[in-house]
């Protein structure tokens, strides 16, 4: 078996910010930005200002993981961290729940949008939407085989490449933008308080847009100076990733007027606001983008992922099988087909893109809470003098307000997706009914 010491390090400090931010900016940007509008009454102001908190807390998240990553600079991310603080059927619980749903959902939910995306520009392929998606999960699996080089790069080539159009758009918006950033009749009827619930559920869905900057710390065991350049590549990601998402949606405001912006029907006025800005070409333009954003998130996911279940396998939590790497690319390839399995199963059972985005967020909420409550037991059980690492700044209250982040989150998503938050809880109790009755586990 192979341990921490005998895997490939060679990911730095660009190649870890350039994971983190080629998962982070995927589709969320493009296909939330009518709805986190519309959640604030359509005003424009209070939607820039959402989008900002948004960042800002998961900014605070990004440093309790950081302290977390340097305490325990190896791969297993969340699950490590759980199993830490929790002990092991915690950490079992939090990777079934990734398997089944959440981590397979999300590769799953973004290899289906990639192929809504291309069958807007192939109109042929609108009858194949779950096969396009199908096959896309088992080409990036095949690539990320190859090792981890090749899946790490494939990251960065496609992060700027997505950087591109968007930075085309960002540029255009602060030059030569000239339409006013306006607010709205709707919020005069509401309350005070009404207004603040109203950009609290505005935030929240933000939230999700900013969602993957969690993942770096899976693969830390990869990294060549994880105790220096992980916690330097999430406070850099983050923060440039919502600079680039305030930045983006200011200059579509500033150059789609404002009808236009509420006249699209779904929510993806990127679309209407390229048509508007350079033409037929224009929309072409920017959907290319978006399958590359998507497409570049979509490998993050897959390259991610089944470190986590290699490290579950590592630890006696799964079938010792996983635990293994390919000989030749040193790859953990029995985690990488389960994953990509998962993933493909989700899409033959017909989930739509609402149930897959409820089954990513759901599990999430729940452990992500767990972890950065456990940010606080580790400082008790590991002091700062007997194990140096990476302080969390503005302790406690940052990981204080990253947990009430994650608190509203999981409440809104009870409220708006109730169906599929139950068939995770389904999951969850059917996860630890399977540890307390059937499997023994020894902490």
């Amino acid at each position: 078996m192979q341990n921490e010491f005998t895997r490939e390090k060679s990911l730095n400090l660009w190649s870890g910010m350039s994971l983190l931010a080629g998962i982070m900016i995927g589709s969320g940007i493009f296909f939330l930005g009518g709805q986190i509008l519309g959640r604030i009454g359509n005003s424009l102001p209070l939607s820039l200002l959402a989008w900002f908190v948004g960042g800002i807390i998961t900014l605070f998240s990004g440093l309790s993981y950081a302290e977390l990553g340097s305490l325990f600079p190896e791969n297993g991310g969340y699950y490590l961290y759980l199993k830490e603080a929790y002990g092991k059927k915690v950490a079992f619980l939090s990777g079934t729940m990734n398997l089944v749903l959440a981590s397979s959902g999300s590769i799953a939910l973004l290899a289906v949008l990639f192929s809504q995306v291309m069958s807007n520009i192939f109109t042929g392929l609108v009858d194949y939407i779950n096969v396009v998606a199908i096959l896309v999960i088992v080409l990036l699996t095949l690539i990320n085989y190859l090792g981890l080089k090749v899946g790490a790069i494939t990251q960065v080539v496609f992060m700027v490449a997505k950087l591109i159009p968007i930075v085309m758009i960002i540029v255009m918006g602060v030059l030569t933008g000239d339409q006013a950033i306006v607010t709205t009749n709707t919020l005069s009827s509401l309350s005070f308080f009404e207004v603040v619930i109203a950009f609290g559920f505005a935030v929240v869905g933000t939230l999700w847009a900013y969602g993957g900057w969690e993942n770096l710390n899976s693969v830390a065991g990869h990294m060549k100076n994880a105790n220096k350049d992980l916690p330097k590549a999430l406070v850099f990601a983050i923060v440039a990733v919502l600079v680039i998402y305030v930045l983006f949606i200011f200059s579509l405001y500033r150059l789609v007027s404002y009808q236009a912006l509420l006249d699209e029907q779904y929510g993806w006025f990127i679309f209407d606001a390229a048509i508007a800005l350079f033409g037929a070409n224009g929309g072409l333009v920017i959907m290319i983008s978006v399958a590359i954003s998507v497409f570049g998130a979509l490998n993050g996911g897959i390259l991610v992922f089944p470190r986590i279940y290699q490290k579950m396998a590592e630890d006696g939590l799964f079938f010792k099988q996983f635990a293994t790497l390919d000989k030749r690319f040193k790859t953990p390839l029995l985690a990488l087909a389960i994953s990509a399995f998962m993933s493909v199963l989700l899409i033959i059972l017909g989930f739509d893109v609402n149930a897959l985005l409820t089954f990513v967020v759901f599990a999430g909420l729940i452990f992500n809470t767990l972890i950065f409550v456990s940010v606080f037991l580790f400082r008790k059980r590991k002091p700062l003098e007997a194990f140096p690492r990476y302080q969390t700044w503005g302790y406690p209250y940052v990981p204080a307000l990253a947990i009430f982040g994650m608190v509203m989150l999981l409440i809104s998503t009870l409220v708006d997706s109730l169906v599929p938050s139950l068939i995770g809880l389904g999951v969850l109790l059917a996860a630890y009914l399977l540890i307390t009755y059937v499997i023994k586990i020894e902490e």
